[in-house]
């Protein structure tokens, strides 16, 4: 179906991709997956011919229609939402007009034995089955159906592609793509610019896909939901794995450590063989013996390790100086940017000293225009929104493009805005977030997006804050990077407010959501896997409406209690908050013995696999089997917590 074959690519004397060969079949489903930078989004690129390799062939069967989302693209403008939408049928309407012709073309004509009456003939069947293949479903209802999916509303699809951001632009694009129904789809970051519920319509839309596809993505849950295959991208090679990213983890940490025990026991046999060689060597009687492992080892296979990019950040957020107790709160806010455009009506939230908070909802619904708000940038026109007292704010802007100057260097960015001591550490900043040697010189405007985003990130180190806004700050960041950032956050011991999609990121991270929407603000107590679960229950009622079941706004402090129902409802969601807290720190136990219990048996196997005279083999089994019987069981139960 496509295959690369040998593929080397060069820039000057950098090697980026070094002899690598890939094959795609039908409807088979691949993650591709490595840093930034590896070289992953090139790998399309070349796929769709717009990067040549240096040497190598791409081979693409005849006739095959590939649909490619790529990261960064140009968004036409001048037609409405689904005007612009809608062209992807133009190739239709083309042969929708041509059957009109043929048709009118035979009713005129009355030479039916001839030759070219016999080629119209022909021309309009075959029209005729490739309109009926592209019209499985009237061409307007796909269309809608399909933006509908990806997050639109119906009162948008008039209104200009311009009026939109670049996110949602984007999304128009990805619609234009899936319409094709092509054969291939090779799609880079898609999720980038969806919200949660945009991300769940995709993946049910990959599942049913009948045809191939190539995802890059840094979302582990929607890799493992949307792929079967996993192709590492690693200092120029290629890593192959026939399962899901979570299982391609777990196989690659286990492939490495096979190759470093194997290479340390042949490290050992040719220590001793060429031990044995030369204390020998010059002995008549042994010569023999001496020629035999000689030979052997030339004919040895040398056992190599293969490279690994082992650079991951090394984030630690400084400590947080105290705040008040409430740390950011509005009440009865009506916020937007103008009376004629209000986004938030009545809205009420409250943070306090220390939660970690996510918003979350469809992009547009007001999740950075309240980040702007906790940033003085905005004022409510009604009601109030404030920050607590001596609340320090360290703000991550969703659009690093504008924030951050592209003139500067990567020195120059943190060089001016640092004072005090943290000058003499800014290099120690910049190598935690891989920006080494001779890359602190490079400009902004030639950093890749992940590069930006962590600088974006370093800024926030040259002081410490109590409370961190991050809007969408993992977008661009790859798997490793996410990790790393998310175990820092949860060591933070400020407030947290994030704004994000990432459902893997957010999952331990945040103990309570504010969902968006309609211009309302609602809590959900608990993770964003316990929001989700009751975004589903009520999306079952009635799907996409205000009348849907709603969940527990919030109320001031300040005004009276709604109702004897409610705060029913508020004791009951309490309640099941404290027994899903109990149930976390169960499992939290139960992973460190785990780990315990690991470390010990694997001291265990050491043993066995080199025992000594002294060492009590049948013992140690016995142990050893009591170990393995004690971690099952509490496998068992972390996993039905989990």
């Amino acid at each position: 179906m496509i295959s690369l074959n040998a593929i080397t690519l060069t820039f000057g004397s950098f090697t980026l991709l070094d002899q690598v060969s890939l094959h795609i079949g039908d409807k088979e489903k691949i993650g591709l997956v490595g840093k930034n930078g590896a070289g992953k989004s090139t790998i399309l690129k070349m796929i769709v011919g717009m990067q040549s390799p240096t040497s190598g062939q791409v081979m693409i069967t005849t006739g095959q229609k590939i649909g490619y989302l790529p990261q960064i693209m140009e968004h036409s403008k001048g037609r409405t939402v689904i005007e612009e939408t809608m062209t992807v049928f133009d190739g239709l309407k083309a042969l929708e007009r041509r059957m009109e012709e043929i048709s009118e073309e035979l009713a005129q004509r009355t030479d039916y034995e001839s030759e070219s009456y016999n080629k119209l003939l022909i021309e309009l069947n075959e029209t005729s089955d490739a309109l009926s293949l592209g019209e499985s479903e009237a061409p307007l209802q796909s269309a809608q159906k399909t933006l509908l999916g990806l997050g639109f509303r119906k009162n948008e699809f008039d209104r200009p592609t311009e009026t939109f951001s670049q996110g949602w632009n984007m999304r128009i694009e990805l619609a234009k793509i899936l319409l094709r129904k092509p054969e291939v789809l090779l799609l880079d970051e898609p999720t980038n610019h969806l919200d949660i519920e945009s991300i769940q319509w995709l993946e049910d839309y990959i599942r049913n896909y009948n045809g191939a596809l190539v995802l890059i993505s840094h979302d582990r849950r929607f890799l493992d939901n949307c792929t079967e295959r996993t192709v590492e991208v690693m200092l120029g090679h290629l890593y192959d794995y026939k399962v899901p990213y979570s299982r391609y983890v777990e196989l690659r940490k286990e492939r490495i450590e096979q190759q470093k025990a194997a290479y340390a026991n042949q490290q050992r046999m040719i220590e001793k063989t060429e031990e044995f060689i030369e204390k020998f060597r010059y002995k008549p009687t042994k010569s023999n013996q001496v020629q035999s492992r000689v030979k052997q080892l030339q004919k040895l296979d040398r056992i190599e390790i293969d490279d690994e990019d082992l650079a991951t950040l090394s984030v630690k957020f400084p400590p947080a100086p105290r705040s008040g107790d409430v740390a950011f709160e509005a009440k009865d806010a009506v916020i937007g940017y103008e009376r004629k455009k209000i986004i938030l009506n009545g809205a009420n939230l409250i943070v306090k000293r220390g939660e970690k908070v996510a918003f979350v909802g469809r992009n547009g619904e007001g999740k950075t225009t309240m980040m702007r708000v906790l940033m003085d940038e905005l004022e409510p026109f009604e009601g109030k929104a404030a920050r607590g007292y001596n609340v320090d704010v360290g703000y991550y802007a969703q659009n690093q493009e504008d924030v951050l100057d592209k003139k500067q260097t990567v020195f120059e960015t943190l060089d001016r805005i640092a004072v005090g001591d943290i000058r003499t550490k800014l290099r120690d900043i910049l190598a935690a977030f891989l920006f080494r040697g001779d890359e602190i010189d490079k400009k902004v405007a030639v950093l890749s997006g992940g590069e930006r985003s962590r600088l974006a990130m370093a800024k926030l180190m040259l002081r410490a804050h109590n409370l961190l806004a991050l809007d969408e700050p993992t977008n661009h960041m790859d798997i490793r990077s996410k990790d790393v950032l998310k175990q820092a956050l949860q060591a933070y011991d400020g407030t947290l407010i994030i704004v994000s999609h990432d459902r893997d990121f957010l999952n331990g991270l945040v103990d309570k959501v504010y969902e968006f929407n309609d211009g309302k603000v609602k809590e959900y107590l608990g993770g964003v896997d316990d929001f989700l679960r009751a975004k589903k229950l009520e999306s079952l009622h009635q799907l996409d409406t205000s009348k849907a079941q709603p969940a527990k706004e919030v109320k001031s402090p300040e005004k009276e209690s709604p109702a004897v129902d409610s705060k029913q409802d508020y004791k009951a969601q309490k309640a099941l908050s404290r027994e899903a807290k109990k149930l976390k720190n169960r499992a939290d136990f139960l992973e460190k013995q785990i780990s315990s219990i690991e470390t010990e048996m694997k001291g265990i196997e050491h043993e066995l696999s080199a025992p000594t005279p002294e060492t009590d083999i049948m013992e140690l089994t016995r142990k050893y089997l009591d170990l393995k019987r004690d971690l099952d069981a509490k496998m068992d139960e972390w996993a039905s917590l989990s």
